[in-house]
């Protein structure tokens, strides 16, 4: 059984197919990631995973269940998380904030136990922000924890995004395109968050990138799109060095 499936996955715009019978199989416990140059249909896939997108054709399998038609705000508790490739916090609450919000879909009371804050409830409290915590301290923002996400730095706001992926305990992490707007320092620390995450809390990732250092350091397996038709998958290397590849990249 996969980890993760797309089958024959298509979507149209009206006359436009933006992504055309793309199929790929996630291994647990790998980094996939997709490349190819603007308008190939990278991020319109992770709008169809993440359930935004009602695909034209196709289907998605998510540990042997056909999710597909799944509800987007059931897409969390089924494990299944996601970071932006325009950073999506609100500025004005802290970082703190952000992160517990993330464990809104670990909430398992009831309106009447929240309206009294029964003991229950304040054993669910305690238990979330040790989780948030525990994040926080993975990733190295601790002197962060109160701030005000308007005042953050924006290397530190795309962490943060990341944090609050992370905050939903997913088994399945989409980074969409996660050192945009990064410079080299920051980028390199991004490929360590990525490596760490998928060594150290065993998370699968699903990767959108066109930085392709950070594609060659993490990615075990890579698919290459052009037109939202697949082009090449295979290693970093294979793909970066097929043909179809290079001509959609450089022309010719």
């Amino acid at each position: 059984m996969s980890f993760f499936q797309a089958d024959n996955l298509s979507i149209n715009f009206g006359g436009i197919k933006a992504v055309d019978g793309v199929s790929f199989t996630v291994p647990k416990g790998q980094v996939f990631t997709i490349i190819g140059p603007n308008g190939a249909g990278k991020t319109t896939i992770f709008n169809l995973v993440s359930r935004i997108y009602e695909p034209t054709q196709g289907r998605l399998v998510f540990e042997g269940n056909d999710i597909t038609r799944v509800p987007p705000h059931q897409i969390a508790a089924l494990g299944i998380a996601r970071t932006f490739q325009n950073i999506e916090l609100f500025e004005h609450a802290t970082l703190l904030e952000n992160l517990l919000l993330a464990r809104h879909a670990h909430k398992k009371s009831g309106f009447f136990a929240e309206l009294f804050f029964l003991p229950s409830v304040r054993r669910m409290e305690v238990e979330h922000r040790e989780a948030v915590e525990r994040v926080i301290d993975f990733l190295d923002l601790q002197q962060y924890r109160d701030s005000l996400i308007v005042n953050l730095p924006y290397g530190v706001r795309k962490v943060t995004e990341l944090a609050r992926a992370l905050c939903t305990d997913p088994k399945l992490l989409l980074l969409d395109e996660p050192s945009s707007g990064l410079n080299v320092e920051e980028t390199e620390d991004m490929a360590f968050w990525i490596q760490d995450i998928r060594s150290l809390l065993g998370i699968t990732v699903l990767m959108v990138e066109h930085d392709m250092k950070l594609v060659s350091a993490v990615s075990d397996q890579v698919l290459a799109l052009n037109y939202g038709r697949p082009l090449a998958m295979g290693s970093p290397r294979e793909v970066q060095t097929h043909p179809e590849v290079v001509r959609a990249y450089l022309g010719g």
